[in-house]
C-alpha cells in the first residue's frame, strides 16, 4: 500500500497540471449536473416492513386522487375573547378565509370546512380548517405557501386569532453563518498549526473543491434518487470535516519530510505512502460505518449514510492526488518562514513539544490518567439511560412560530391528544359485510382506554375499505398514546380478524412509533457490523489484537458519552440557551443509529492517525514506550488541530434552523471533543503503556494469514534502500543523499 501510493504521490507531483485539470473539470461538470438536474428532494419517510407503512401503502391504493400522500396545513381560527367562533360575524369570517384557501393555489387537493365536519371546540371558541395538496412538502411553491398565508391574514383582518400548522409549512433546509464561521475557525488553526498561509490554505482549498464535488452530484440526483432535504446538508458537514483532516495529515507529513532535507517530489512521495495509507484506511473506517446504515433498511437513512460516505470517498481521493499536485505547485512556501531559514534539522535535534511531555506525563501516571479519564465520561454518559425517543412535530418547534401556536392553540381547544390522531385502517375486501365490520372495529376502539373520539367510517369509492380516525387523550409523544395504539393493534385487529377484516393503525404519531421500535430493534445488528468489519480492518492495518480491541471499547464510552451530552442538552434543557435549542423533548429516532455509524467512523480516523506513527516507530525498532512518545511527539498537535477543525465545523451546523441537523451537528462537535481529547489523547497512550509489548501481540498463524498493507511504510523503505543501492555506485554510496 504505501510503496503504491508513495509512486502515485511523485506521479501527481510531477503531472501537477494535468491533475489539477481533471479536477477542475469534474468539479466543473458536477457543477453543470447540479444546475441542470432536478434539484427536489424528497419530502417523505417510508419505513419498509413496518404496520404504518403498510397501512399508508393501501391508502393511496384504495383512496387514489385525495392527496393521501401530499402535504397538509391545519389552519386553526380563535375568536376573540368572550365571544364564539359560531357568531355570525367570526363564522363568516371563517368561511371566507376557507374559501380563500380552496382557490388560492391550483395545489390545494382538498379543504374541510370545520362547520360542516364538526370541527369546532366544545366551548365554540375555536375552529380549525384542514388543507390537503396534490403535492408533498417538498414540492410546495412558494405561491402556495403565500395563499395560505394570505387566507390565515384575512381571518386576522376580521378580528380572529389564526394560526397555521403542518408539513405544509416545512421550508428547504438553509445553510447559515454557522458553516461559515467553521469554516473561519478551521482556517485560523491551520494558521496557528502550520505557520504559514500557504499550508493553511491547502487543506482548506482541498476540503472546499471536495465537497462542492459531492454536492453539487448529491443536488443533482436528489430528484432521480428522491433523496431527502437534509442529506446535502449531512454530506456536506462530514465532507468537509474528514476533507480538511485528511489533507492536514498528508500536509504535515510533507512539511516533516521536508524539514528533514528531503527534495519537494521525494517529500510528496513518502507522505502520501506513510501518511496517505492512514488516510486510506482512517476513510474506509467511516465508509463502512456510513454504509452500514444499510442494516437499518430505512431508505431515508440508508441513503443518508451513502450520500456521506460517497463524500468521504471523493475526500480521500481528492488528498491522496491533488494534494501531492499542489504541493509541486506551492513549493517550499508550505513551510514556515522559520523553517525556511533554519538549515536540515533532524529529530535529534529537535526540542520536546507539547505532544512529548504529555505522552512522557501519561506514561508516568497511566492508571491515574485512565480511571480519571473513563469515571469523568460515565457521568457525562449518565443522562443516556433517560434517553427517550420521538419524531420532532409542531410541539418541537420554537414558541415564537404559527406552527407551535397553532398546535397549542388544537391542544388546549381540543385536547392533548388531539395533534396526534390515528389512523385505523379496516381492509374488508374479503369480508362479507364492510360496514359490519367496520362498525365492530369501531366499537373495540372506543372501549379502549385513553381514546377521546372515534370518527365515524369513511368508505373508499369501492367500498371495500374504511377509515377510522382515533383521537388520544394524551399528547402524540406520552406512553399513554404508544399503549393505545399496541392496544389498537392488538384489540382492534381481534375484532376485525373475527369480521373477516384486517385492521392497520398508521398516522404520524402511530409512524413515529414504529420508526423508534425498528431503530431499536437494528441497533444491536448494525453495531455488530459495523464494529465486527472495523475490528478487522484494523487488525490488519495495526497487526494486533488488543489495540483494535481497545480502539473499539473507548469507541463505546465516547458515543455513551455524546449522547448523555445530548439528551442533557435537547431533552433535559441543560445550557439549552446557550446552544439555541428553545423547545427542548423527545431525541429524534434516527439520532442514536447515525450517531453510532459517524462517531465509529471518526474516532477511527484519530485512532488511525495517532497509532500509526507509534507502530512506525515500534517497527522501526523503538521499544513500546519510547514508540508511544514518538507518536505523540509526531501526531499529537496534528491530532489536536484535527480535532479542533472538525469540532468548529460541526459545530457550526448546531446554528442551523433544522431541529435534526441542529441536534447532529451539537451530537458530532461533542463527540469529536470527547473522543479526540479524552478517548484517543489520554485512555489510548494509558492503555499501551500498560500493556507494553503486549499491545503488538498477534497470533503467528494469524500474521502468516493476513496480507501486509504496509501502512508504517516498512516496505517502502526497504524498496527505496534498494534503489538507492542499485542507483549509487559502492564506492560512492557514501555519497547518497538524506533520502535514506
Amino acid at each position: 500500500m504505501a510503496t503504491f501510493l508513495y509512486k502515485m504521490g511523485r506521479s501527481a507531483f510531477r503531472r501537477r497540471w494535468l491533475v489539477t485539470f481533471l479536477w477542475i473539470t469534474i468539479l466543473t461538470l458536477a457543477g453543470v449536473g447540479a444546475a441542470a438536474g432536478s434539484s427536489s428532494s424528497s419530502g417523505s419517510v417510508s419505513i419498509p416492513g413496518t404496520e404504518a407503512q403498510k397501512a399508508f401503502d393501501l391508502l393511496k391504493e384504495r383512496f387514489p386522487g385525495t392527496g393521501a400522500d401530499g402535504a397538509t396545513a391545519r389552519v386553526v381560527f380563535k375568536a376573540p375573547g368572550g365571544e364564539k367562533i359560531t357568531a355570525t360575524d367570526n363564522k363568516a369570517a371563517v368561511e371566507k378565509a376557507v374559501g380563500e384557501l380552496g382557490s388560492g393555489s391550483k395545489l390545494v387537493a382538498s379543504v374541510t370546512d370545520p362547520y360542516v365536519t364538526r370541527s369546532v371546540s366544545q366551548d365554540g371558541t375555536t375552529a380549525y380548517a384542514q388543507v390537503t395538496y396534490k403535492v408533498k412538502s417538498n414540492e410546495m411553491t412558494d405561491a402556495a405557501r403565500d395563499a395560505l398565508d394570505g387566507a390565515a391574514q384575512t381571518g386576522r383582518d376580521a378580528g380572529l386569532t389564526v394560526e397555521t400548522g403542518g408539513d405544509a409549512l416545512e421550508a428547504q433546509p438553509e445553510n447559515g453563518v454557522g458553516e461559515i464561521l467553521g469554516i473561519a475557525v478551521a482556517a485560523l488553526v491551520l494558521v496557528i498549526t502550520f505557520g504559514s498561509m500557504v499550508a493553511a490554505g491547502l487543506p482548506l482549498l482541498i476540503a472546499i473543491i471536495g465537497v462542492g464535488i459531492s454536492v453539487a452530484g448529491i443536488t443533482a440526483l436528489s430528484g432521480t434518487l428522491n433523496l431527502d432535504s437534509s442529506t446535502p446538508t449531512l454530506a456536506m458537514m462530514i465532507g468537509l470535516a474528514v476533507g480538511i483532516d485528511y489533507a492536514l495529515f498528508i500536509v504535515s507529513r510533507y512539511r516533516t519530510e521536508r524539514a528533514e532535507g528531503r527534495t519537494p517530489e521525494e517529500a510528496v512521495g513518502r507522505a502520501t505512502g506513510t501518511a496517505g495509507s492512514a488516510v486510506v484506511f482512517a476513510g474506509l473506517t467511516v465508509v463502512i460505518a456510513l454504509a452500514g446504515l444499510l442494516v437499518v433498511n430505512i431508505p431515508v437513512l440508508t441513503k443518508m449514510g451513502l450520500a456521506a460516505a460517497a463524500a468521504v470517498v471523493v475526500a480521500v481521493l481528492v488528498a491522496l492526488t491533488f494534494i501531492p499536485a499542489l504541493l509541486g505547485f506551492a513549493g517550499d512556501r508550505v513551510l514556515s518562514r522559520k523553517t525556511r531559514k533554519e538549515s536540515v534539522r533532524t529529530t535529534a535535534d529537535a526540542k520536546p513539544n507539547m505532544g512529548t511531555r504529555w505522552a512522557s506525563f501519561v506514561l508516568r501516571r497511566p492508571v491515574a490518567v485512565l480511571v480519571t479519564a473513563i469515571v469523568g465520561l460515565g457521568v457525562i454518559a449518565v443522562p443516556a439511560t433517560g434517553l427517550t425517543l420521538g419524531m420532532p412535530d409542531d410541539g418541537s418547534q420554537p414558541t415564537s412560530t404559527t406552527q407551535r401556536k397553532a398546535y397549542d392553540m388544537l391542544a388546549d381547544s381540543f385536547g392533548p391528544g388531539f395533534n396526534g390522531p390515528l389512523t385505523v385502517v379496516v381492509d374488508a375486501a374479503s369480508a362479507d359485510d364492510p360496514q359490519a365490520a367496520a362498525a365492530k372495529v369501531s366499537r373495540a376502539v372506543s372501549g379502549l382506554k385513553d381514546v377521546t373520539t372515534v370518527t365515524p367510517a369513511t368508505f373508499s369509492k369501492a367500498g371495500d375499505t374504511a377509515i377510522i380516525t382515533v383521537i388520544p387523550g394524551s399528547s402524540p409523544t406520552s406512553t399513554a398514546t404508544e399503549d393505545l395504539v399496541k392496544a389498537i393493534r392488538d384489540k382492534g385487529a381481534a375484532a376485525g380478524s373475527a369480521a373477516g377484516a384486517t385492521v392497520l393503525v398508521t398516522g404520524q404519531t402511530a409512524m413515529n412509533i414504529d420508526v423508534s421500535q425498528k431503530l431499536s430493534d437494528a441497533l444491536i445488528p448494525y453495531l455488530a457490523l459495523v464494529v465486527g468489519l472495523a475490528f478487522l480492518l484494523l487488525i490488519l492495518v495495526f497487526r494486533s489484537i488488543l489495540v483494535p480491541l481497545k480502539a473499539a471499547l473507548g469507541f463505546l464510552l465516547s458515543v455513551f458519552a455524546s449522547l448523555g451530552a445530548v439528551v442533557a442538552v435537547f431533552q433535559w434543557g441543560w445550557l439549552a440557551n446557550l446552544f439555541g435549542v428553545q423547545e427542548t423533548g423527545p431525541i429524534m429516532s434516527m439520532m442514536p443509529i447515525f450517531l453510532v455509524g459517524v462517531v465509529f467512523g471518526l474516532a477511527m480516523d484519530y485512532e488511525v492517525f495517532l497509532v500509526t506513527r507509534m507502530r512506525e516507530a515500534y517497527v522501526h525498532g523503538e521499544r513500546p514506550a519510547q514508540a508511544i512518545v514518538t507518536g505523540f511527539n509526531h501526531g499529537a498537535r496534528v491530532v489536536t488541530a484535527a480535532a479542533i477543525i472538525m469540532i468548529s465545523v460541526f459545530a457550526g451546523f448546531i446554528t442551523a434552523h433544522e431541529a435534526m441537523v441542529k441536534m447532529i451537528g451539537f451530537g458530532l462537535a461533542i463527540a469529536v471533543l470527547l473522543d479526540a481529547f479524552v478517548v484517543r489523547m489520554a485512555i489510548v497512550p494509558a492503555v499501551m503503556a500498560l500493556l507494553g509489548k503486549s499491545a503488538w501481540w498477534l497470533p503467528r498463524w494469524l500474521d502468516r494469514a493476513l496480507p501486509d498493507v504496509d501502512i508504517e511504510g516498512e516496505q517502502l523503505r526497504k524498496h527505496l534502500d534498494a534503489t538507492d543501492a542499485e542507483a549509487v555506485p559502492s564506492s560512492g554510496r557514501e555519497l547518497q543523499d538524506s533520502r535514506v
